[in-house]
Parts: C-alpha cells; structure tokens; sequence
C-alpha cells in the first residue's frame, strides 16, 4: 500500500480529455486548437505534467486559484493554496485593476510578463479580452522601453540565446529548448530594434512580444513558438559600458563570422524541426535583413516583417483608403520617407498589385511610386551608388534635395513615412500634400511614437481635418473643428499572426509574394461602412481573430494553389478549420 501510495504522488497529472478524440500535439484536444499539428501525435489523449508543488511553478499549466476542490485533492494542492475557489474571469477582473493602477507603460509591462511567467492561459485570456488596451503594453511602443532597459528589469529568461559562444554547436543549444514541436521561431540579431537601433541581446523583448501576439491574435499554440536571439555582439557603445548589460561585450561580427553562424542556425532549426517551421526575420540591420530574406526564401519557410509584414499592413490601409478618396491603386501617386526595409518592401508590394489589378509588368507600375531617402529623391543619375535593393526605385528625374520640395514637384496623392525619423512630416509638408488632395492620406508609419513623422493631431489640424491618417504607434482620437477624427493604426499585428497561421495550418514550405497580397486583401476587406464612416481605414483590434481567420484561410488557400501546402487533403471550409485550430486560453481541467 505504501508503495503504490508513493507512486501516485509521483505520477502524472491527465488532462481531462476524450479518448476518443486523438488530435494531437500530446493530447486529445477537446477545444480543437491541436488540430494544426495532427500528425505530431505522440501519446493519445494523455499528457504527464509535474504535479503538487511543481504543478503550481509551471506556467503552461498553473491555474492559481482557480484549480478546484476536486482537483487539489487529486493532484496534491490541498493546503498549497488558500481555501477560495475563484473563477478565471474573477481572476481576469482583478488583475486588469491591478495593471490599470499603473501609471508608467514600463510597469505594466513588466507585471504582463511576470503574468506570463506565471499563468500562461490567464495572461492570454487577460490580452485576448483586452487586447485594444494591453497591444500597446506588451508590444509597441512600450516594448521598446523594455527593449533599451532589458538588463535592468531581466529577471527570468524567456527564449533561447544564441551567440558566437555556440559556434559549432547550434544544434545541441536547439535541443536544450523543452519543446520538441515547434512551428513558429521569430529571430532577432537585435542591430535596428523599432526605430532605436543596435540594443544587441536585449532585443529578446521583440521576439517575445511578437509570438505572445501569434497566440493571442492567431491562435498559434505557445508551447509551439520559440523566440531566438542571436548575440553577435553590439556597437552600441553605451550598453558595452553597461554593468547590467545581459549579451557579448564585444563589438558586431560581420562579414563570414557573421554568415556563418547564421547559416549554421538556419540549417540547425531545419534539421531539428523540419521542413515546415516558420522562421521569422525580426529587426534585422538593412543590409543582412534582404540578404537573408533573398538566400534562404528558396530553402526555408521565412517571412521579414519589417520589410513583408509592414507592406502587407500599409497595402491593405491603402486598398480600404480608396473606398474613401475614389479612384484605382494605379491613378495614385505614392511618395515615401524612408527606403529602407519598410520603405522598400511596402513600394515593391504595392507596384505587385498595381501590376496584379492592370494586368501590367511590375517594372511599369513601380513608376507611380517615389521614394526619398537622406540624400533626397532617388532618381537615376543617382543609380551607381545606391544600395542594390533602392536601384528599382531611382526613376528619371532631376535631382530633388529634400521631402518639401519632392513632395512639390511630384505631388503624392499618398505620402508614407517609413523613415525611423520623428518630426519629419512638418507641418509645410503637409500643408503642401493637403494643397492638391482634397483628402491626402497620410502615413506616418516609424515606431515608437517618439519616432513617428507627425502626430494624428498635427496631420489633422495642419491639413484642416482632410487627412485620412494612421500611424505605426497608436495615437489617442483627435477634437479638430468639433469633429472627433479616429487615426488608423497601421500595425503589423494586423497581419503577421493570421499569416503564420495560415501557414501552419496548411503546412506550407514556402512564402510566396501572392500570399502576402492575399493577407492584405482579406484586411483590406473586414473595414466596415462604419469605420469608414469615422474616418478609419483599418477594423478595430477587437475583432482580431475573426480577421486573422480570415487572413489564415486566405494564405492556406494560395498554400494550396500554388503546390506548397503539404497537409492533405485540404478541409473543405478553410475559415471554420483556421477557427477550430485556434488556442484558446480557457482554463482545462484536471483529473
């Protein structure tokens, strides 16, 4: 009796799941949110987790005081805990007051992600209900703050290192991360964090933020997202001086060093977890983020939000600002500050659909779109010395020095701000913009808000309320003329979530261009006559996973047109399949 007794205290901890619904993922999944991995089926229907004490120190299965009476008896809880029993949403409402009695963005940042660390579901729930007020919080642009104060406030680590220390040995490193399912890598060398440049290791904070939002805006399992830094070193000279400083003291490797090690990584994440993980580039510097797009886009399942993401997003602003203006995507003019990553990737998406929509060559359509860069107008005679990923855009043109005087010569029916520069659009820009458009629109795109090209007040008030506006960061509504004006934010959580999912869903190898186009129409396609009607060219945020459904099953679609799809057959209703492989945070239960 003695024994057997001992063995049940070590034994495991069951989800209370039917056996005959063997989904995947480890267990039979009731809420069909494992359905995307059904071929990873390793034990049916029963999952073994720590139990007792360590049962309360893990966070993907913690529940607080949530966990009842019946289960505190079978899974050794009793006297662990304080007697109540609450609810999820009891437990939800009292930490929502608790982050709102914080008055310095920072500080909410930090309880979500202790939260995290804790109860991962009760976070979920809590940013899934919230998300409209707690985006900002725990991605831009409070977590640029955290970003540039990561060693300071660095407590627990969240995702895997990789430095020039693991040369050699990615693989093993790879294999010290608990989970052996992975779907979803986001990877930073953390060189141009949002607009604040080289933060080195303590981009982690990116990386984490962008997968906490492919669960709770796509679904995508968290045990099936991994975020990687990887540590090459930073120039930036104040965090080498830094006590607190958490990555190599060592100034940035380049050149073969620095291809090396990322060649290894990406070989490494194929060989341990195949062929059908996304790896997603996250602010990397604009000299390796194209490179490693162009090299590895044929090999691997990659995606640059920076220079995709972003351009998905703004093309499906601009496709939804039209039913506002009149006209076609060709009869624009588009004129960017900015032709960098973001710049660049969102011309060369628009000139696609331009080309898509008038059946017309892509070298054609990039006419209509101009780009200016710290050296003015990119125009032809400028073409020897740019940048291979500018030369596309330097179109025949006289030299023009500066963003005024290109925006007078070539009249944008559309200006977007991609720059990284705050204050940029003045307001002699955008009276001039607003001179020729009865309603320009605007798109200051930069992040943080510290960097952003105007505000939604100065593009309203300096355009006499005629401009239709959205930004990267969010801005609050604006009272002009007794009007309030609701500004857009053009955020790439928009897109990227409902992408990966698709992607997961149809177990794709490849990204292709006409997904991402799809990604966006789909956007484009969920703003109502409403938010139209209060001068919004994006739906809101609390709609999201109903949008990133939409957006999943348009990219599965396109996986499965263009040969890449690799789950088979493909479900009939791609919507209602997106849907039902979402996670969802509800607590489980026990038996």
């Amino acid at each position: 009796m003695e024994s057997t007794l001992k063995e049940m205290r070590q034994g495991p901890t069951v989800l209370d799941m039917d056996p005959k619904s063997t989904v995947g993922g480890g267990v039979a999944d009731v809420y069909g949110e494992d359905q995307a991995t059904e071929e990873l089926l390793i034990t049916p229907w029963t999952l073994s987790v720590a139990s007792g004490y360590s049962l309360l120190r893990d966070p993907q299965y913690n529940k607080g005081l949530a966990f009842t009476e019946k289960e505190r008896d079978a899974h050794y809880l009793r006297g662990l805990l304080p007697p109540i029993v609450v609810s999820q949403q009891l437990q939800e409402k009292k930490l929502l007051q608790s982050i709102r009695h914080y008055e310095v963005p920072l500080q909410k940042y930090i309880a979500m992600m202790e939260l995290q660390e804790r109860n991962e579901r009760l976070f979920y729930k809590l940013l899934i209900d919230n998300v409209e007020e707690l985006l900002p919080v725990v991605y831009t642009p409070t977590v640029g703050e955290a970003c540039q104060k990561y060693g300071s406030i660095f407590k627990r680590p969240q995702g895997l290192y990789i430095s020039l220390k693991e040369k050699g040995k990615i693989l093993e490193v790879l294999k010290n991360w608990p989970e052996r399912n992975i779907h979803v890598i986001v990877v930073t060398d953390g060189e141009r964090i949002l607009g604040l440049g080289d933060l080195g290791c303590q981009g982690m904070g990116i990386p984490v933020g962008k997968l906490s939002l492919y669960t709770a805006l796509g679904g995508v399992r968290p045990s099936s997202c991994l975020p990687v830094t990887i540590d090459v070193g930073t120039n930036n000279e104040q965090l080498l001086k830094d006590e607190f400083y958490i990555g190599l003291r060592q100034r940035r490797a380049t050149g073969q060093e620095y291809s090396e090690l990322l060649h290894e990584f990406m070989s490494a994440v194929k060989q341990n977890y195949g062929e059908k993980v996304l790896i997603q580039f996250e602010d990397f510097a604009n000299h390796n983020a194209f490179d490693l797009l162009a090299k590895y886009g044929t090999t691997h399942l990659v995606f640059n939000d920076d220079i995709q993401g972003t351009a998905a997003v703004v093309l499906a602003g601009i496709v939804a600002a039209l039913k506002l203006i009149g006209g076609t995507l060709a009869e624009q003019t588009f004129l960017f500050l900015g032709a960098g990553e973001a710049g660049t990737g969102i011309a060369e998406l628009i000139a696609l659909e331009m080309a898509k929509q008038k059946k017309a060559p892509v070298e054609e359509t990039r006419k209509k779109i101009w780009l200016v860069d710290s050296k003015g107008l990119i125009v032809s005679s400028r073409k020897d010395s740019l940048q291979n990923f500018k030369k596309p855009w330097a179109h025949d043109h006289e030299p023009v020095k500066d963003l005024l005087s290109a925006v007078k010569v070539i009249k944008p029916t559309i200006l977007i701000g991609s720059s990284g520069v705050g204050k940029t659009f003045t307001k002699e820009v955008i009276e001039a913009v607003a001179s020729f458009n009865d309603k320009p629109v605007i798109l200051a795109l930069s992040n943080p808000t510290s960097q952003s090209e105007c505000t939604a007040e100065e593009a309203y008030t300096w355009s006499k309320g005629r401009a239709i506006f959205a930004s990267g960061s969010p801005f609050d509504p604006v009272e002009y003329n007794g009007k309030t004006f609701f500004p857009g934010q053009s955020n790439n959580a928009y897109i990227f979530p409902g992408l990966g999912l698709g992607l997961v869903i149809s177990g794709a190898i490849r990204v292709h261009d006409e997904m991402l186009l799809v990604a966006s129409e789909a956007l484009a396609q969920q703003v109502t006559k409403e938010n139209f009607e209060k001068g919004l060219i994006y739906p809101p945020f609390s709609i999201i996973r109903k949008i990133s459904a939409q957006i999943a099953a348009g990219v599965a679609a396109k996986a499965y047109e263009l040969g890449v799809a690799t789950r088979l057959p493909r479900p009939e209703n791609l919507v209602k399949y997106a849907e039902s492989c979402m996670y969802t945070p509800l607590y489980r239960n026990y038996r």
